[in-house]
């Protein structure tokens, strides 16, 4: 097969630009399917691109900026050859957040607010490459982040119902009564368009997929089709609204006017004083934006075989933050929804995305006159469909019924992004699974264990028909011991011991045990002691090689005489109950 560039290049360029990886072994076939990816992905991009700008209370060109000049920077610099970069629905509707606060509001100028949002936290991505902080996508977990997400949509849908409905943005807080007056506003032509925008963008969902699936097309040509839906509703309301008699005269709020041409690229930002005021909402953007692009990532990663390098996006994440920034575009990250088109379009490569931007670009310069007349309430139902499946209620049942702790947080997570803000909630979602975790560290499944009756397996006597002995305890720590949970470590220790009153050998079985820090270390050293007092030998078993190395070079293994580390259970229990 012919290729377009051969030559196989240094280590150095391939880790700083990964993109060296295929374009060394790019193809004509690679390109073909690049192109028809890109064109489908462009398709659902630049509506995209004006919503999400609009969402955050941009002019829709801030949105289209941020699509052409961040793919490329990422083609170049990510390790995903699929995740589409771009305006996405939560950190639109986290710059919103930021934007409105009033401290923030009462400086003006939100478009260099947004700029300075997406520049900082670009640099914040790149600090934290610097420190090697790739793991710290981690520290969210899944039910959190859920919980955020569904949190954030709803919030977005609600932003986006008066849009719908042809009404300002309600002023009613919690007066009912101002709700009922509210709603009496009703824009029937606005609600027509709306409506007649969200079922067309429905069927070219799942009904229309069906159909084309049952027409037996090529799973391409069928993604193609479905992904018009957007663009499609767009040209129709935009033309009916412009030119239909009835809707032209029913005040319909259009975008307005799309200046015309690429972006120029400044850095008059710079001299803001708005930097430290902003830092804080740029941070939760910029650790959002990453958490979502990295989970994007391995998703279509583990579907092409291939590796996504955690810091090498925090690299990648941060360099087109700051390039956006600087040509005059919003917060960006991968999107899911383009992504998935992206891939089952039938994307290889990045070289997708470069094709997409390009387009992007193009409509920039000869096209925005029609962007101006687009009717507002289209793009809100795009926001509205693209972002509906994110709300998942059913999450939250099925995690508690899981693990009560990690549902609970979902829900706190849910409701605390509703209630009490988008950054305030996310933090409280972290501290209560931080907290959960650490209580169940601190109280760590500990087995009493026997002999399962004519073999060598050691299992628990609440689970199993094992045999015991009067005098011999054993004990199966489930947990690496740590300060945390040495405490409750000894009292279950003592109230075994209580109980059984004619145990003689103590032996802790540490087949999980991977780690033993100094406070528990300190306690288990106390504890030899006041054992032997009570006319009882503690001993140990199945202590993996990097603990034994640890207790080595102390002096426990000494303090533990004439106790002593068995290789297997069975062999202490051969010996001490013999």
């Amino acid at each position: 097969m012919s290729k377009f560039l051969g030559k196989a290049s240094s280590p150095f360029w391939g880790r700083c630009f990964p993109a060296v990886d295929w374009i060394k072994n790019y193809t004509r076939q690679d390109f073909s399917a690049d192109f028809f990816a890109g064109i489908i992905t462009a398709i659902l991009l630049i509506p995209q691109g004006i919503a999400y700008a609009m969402l955050a209370g941009l002019p829709p060109q801030q949105g289209l900026y941020a699509s052409i000049f961040a793919p490329i920077v990422y083609a170049l610099l990510g390790t995903s050859r699929i995740l589409s970069v771009g305006p996405v629905s939560i950190a639109a509707i986290m710059v919103a957040s930021a934007l409105t606060t009033p401290e923030i509001s009462a400086l003006g100028n939100p478009v260099e607010s947004a700029i300075i949002l997406a520049a900082e936290g670009g640099i914040i991505l790149l600090v934290m490459a610097v420190l090697r902080m790739g793991g710290l996508v981690n520290f969210i977990s899944h039910p959190v982040l859920t919980g955020f997400t569904t949190g954030a949509a709803l919030l977005i849908i609600a932003s986006q119902l008066p849009h719908i409905l042809g009404l300002a943005k309600p002023q009613c807080s919690f007066d009912w009564l101002c709700y009922q007056n509210y709603f009496s506003g009703v824009n029937p032509a606005t609600l027509t368009v709306g409506l007649f925008s969200i079922i067309l963008l429905l069927f070219f969902g799942l009904p229309l997929t069906r159909l084309l699936q049952g027409l037996k097309l090529s799973r391409s040509v069928s993604t193609a089709i479905s992904k018009c839906g957007p663009l499609l509703v767009v040209i129709l309301t935009t033309v009916s609204v412009s030119s239909l008699a009835y809707f032209s005269t029913r005040d319909i709020t259009v975008v307005g006017q799309v200046p015309s041409g690429l972006p120029s690229f400044n850095l008059d930002f710079i001299d803001s004083e708005k930097w430290r005021l902003l830092l804080p909402y740029a941070a939760f953007i910029a650790l959002i934006a990453y958490v979502e692009s990295y989970a994007i990532a391995r998703v279509v990663a583990n579907l092409n075989h291939h590796r996504v390098d955690p810091n090498q996006e925090l690299v990648a994440l941060g360099s087109v933050n700051i390039v956006s920034a600087v040509s005059g575009g919003m917060s960006v990250a991968g999107g899911f929804s383009r992504t998935m088109v992206n891939y089952t379009a039938g994307a290889r490569t990045q070289m997708a995305m470069l094709i997409a931007s390009g387009i992007v670009a193009i409509a920039l310069i000869f096209f925005t006159a029609g962007f101006s007349i687009i009717p507002k309430v289209t793009l809100a139902t795009v926001i509205l469909v693209a972002i509906f499946p994110l709300v998942k209620f059913k999450s939250i049942i099925t995690t508690w019924r899981y693990d009560r702790g990690d549902g609970l947080a979902e829900l706190v997570t849910v409701l605390g992004v509703l209630i009490l803000g988008i950054e305030e909630g996310l933090a409280l979602g972290i501290i209560l699974t931080i907290a959960s975790y650490l209580r169940k560290v601190s109280h760590p499944h500990i087995a009493v264990v026997g002999r399962i009756q004519g073999t060598e397996h050691y299992r628990n006597i609440n689970r199993h028909q094992v045999e015991t002995w009067e005098n011999l305890l054993l004990l199966r720590i489930d947990e690496n011991l740590t300060y945390a949970n040495i405490n409750y470590t000894e009292d279950f220790i003592n109230a075994e011991l209580t109980q059984q009153s004619s145990v003689k050998n103590l032996v802790l079985i540490l087949t999980s045990v991977s780690y033993i820090d100094s406070t528990a270390l300190e306690s288990l050293e106390k504890l030899i002691p006041q054992l032997h007092d009570s006319g009882i030998q503690l001993h140990l078993a199945e202590v993996k090689g990097p603990v034994l190395d640890k207790l080595e070079q102390t002096e426990f293994l000494e303090l533990l005489y004439p106790g002593k580390v068995f290789l297997r259970t069975d062999e202490a229990v051969i010996e001490l109950n013999g």
